[in-house]
């Protein structure tokens, strides 16, 4: 009887509003997206990390993958955990540490890094926390103005986190992108400084800010003019080991290097010789590889960049390696490339390579499988130009076989 009763006291109930929708446990670190599901956070942060776009509970696609941490579950499951044998009603949530009056007050007063800290807790708390900072013009004037003249890099890292939780409401990527790229404020040198100096935190979130807010070819030209932006934006995925900050580096390398200087310039940094060592990575995530994918389709438009793409040791091969192994999106931008080295540009070098690691047959996989008609189109001329690739070699070898024959 004893043994029941204590067996009946270590069953514990969790609620459900407590458990990970991912892993079913207890949420030690909860955190919301944007489609206002609550999960644990290294189980969201790991699906991801996987390339997927989806809400996991409702399967929406996320407009944006930015988290919020919800302060208020947190409370409840701490509560909860120290007092397991009581009722799971949760008690009334801990008032904000800073409340609106306060915010005012130091939007009106000035900015230190004591302030602003006590904003971006305000503004984690809640939704409608996050939604009084984004709606008030005089609060994001000010902080973009103060982040244009600032040089201190913990002020500016502040300011940049902000920022980054601004974007995720409707329309403050136009918003943002009139106030640091269409005033007198050099707002692009405090982003600089972060790049350079920041944490990686701070780092994929400033590259976050810059991809948003490249909205038009008027936009991306003044990010790329600012040559040491574009440099360290290259620097995030060549120097960093960081997945997240490879994918943030690749994604606003692609928003901004629309032209044909930027391009040639990125070449020159060695972008494809960096692209090819991340497709070699075997342990390189799926979001990852159609984003540098994307970038070698990009550099392929030009000469330059389709002789650096022949010429690597690494590249086409790896391409090859990736058709039809990863997603729709990066075999097509796959082909894409290998088009453009060995159809469009007729580079024997890329020609010989993609027919060493049986490309042809991996051509002719893509071509039968659903992908797009111009993909199908770049497949048929690939494997005309490949067929013949693969004649010349095989009559090649048999004329050195036979060549000691002579007739009587």
């Amino acid at each position: 009887m004893v043994r029941e009763k204590r067996r009946e006291n270590l069953c514990v109930t969790v609620p459900t509003l407590f458990r990970c929708p991912i892993s079913m446990d207890v949420m030690k670190s909860p955190v919301s997206l944007c489609t206002g599901v609550t999960y644990d956070r290294s189980s969201i942060e790991k699906w991801l990390s996987l390339g997927h776009n989806t809400c996991p509970a409702t399967m929406q696609t996320l407009l944006s993958t930015h988290t919020t941490p919800n302060l208020t579950l947190r409370r409840l499951i701490h509560h909860w955990l120290l007092h397991p044998d009581m009722s799971p009603s949760p008690p009334l949530p801990l008032p904000p540490a800073t409340s609106k009056r306060q915010v005012r007050e130091i939007i009106n007063g000035s900015v230190s890094c004591d302030s602003l800290s006590k904003i971006v807790d305000f503004m984690k708390a809640s939704e409608e926390n996050l939604k009084f900072i984004a709606f008030s013009d005089d609060a994001v004037s000010k902080f973009v103005e103060f982040f244009g003249n600032c040089k201190e890099i913990e002020v500016c890292e502040l300011i940049v986190e902000l920022l980054d939780l601004i974007l995720s409401e409707n329309g403050a990527k136009e918003k943002l992108n009139s106030l640091i790229l269409k005033s007198n404020k050099d707002s692009l040198s405090s982003f600089l400084l972060v790049l350079r100096e920041g944490s990686v935190k701070s780092k994929i979130k400033s590259a976050r800010i810059l991809e948003l807010i490249a909205l038009n070819s008027e936009s991306q030209r003044k990010i790329a003019e600012n040559g040491g932006i574009l440099y360290e934006l290259y620097s995030l995925i060549a120097v960093e080991k960081d997945r997240l900050a490879i994918q943030a580096g690749l994604s606003a390398l692609l928003a901004i290097s629309t032209s044909r200087p930027v391009r040639k310039e990125l070449i020159l940094f060695g972008i494809v010789k960096t692209v090819g060592e991340i497709l070699s990575n075997t342990n390189t995530v799926r979001a990852v590889i159609e984003k540098a994918l994307g970038i070698l389709e990009m550099v392929a438009t030009c000469t330059e960049g389709r002789e650096a793409i022949s010429e690597d040791e690494k590249c086409v091969v790896e391409i090859v390696r990736r058709l039809m192994k990863c997603s729709n999106v990066a075999t097509e931008h796959g082909i894409t490339v290998i088009w453009s080295v060995c159809y469009l540009a007729r580079d024997r070098t890329a020609q010989e390579k993609v027919m060493k690691v049986n490309g042809l047959t991996k051509v002719l996989l893509v071509m039968q499988s659903d992908c797009s008609v111009s993909t199908r189109q770049m497949c048929r001329e690939l494997v005309k130009v490949l067929r013949v690739k693969n004649s010349k070699s095989c009559l090649a070898s048999y004329e050195t076989k036979t060549t000691h024959i002579m007739p009587y």
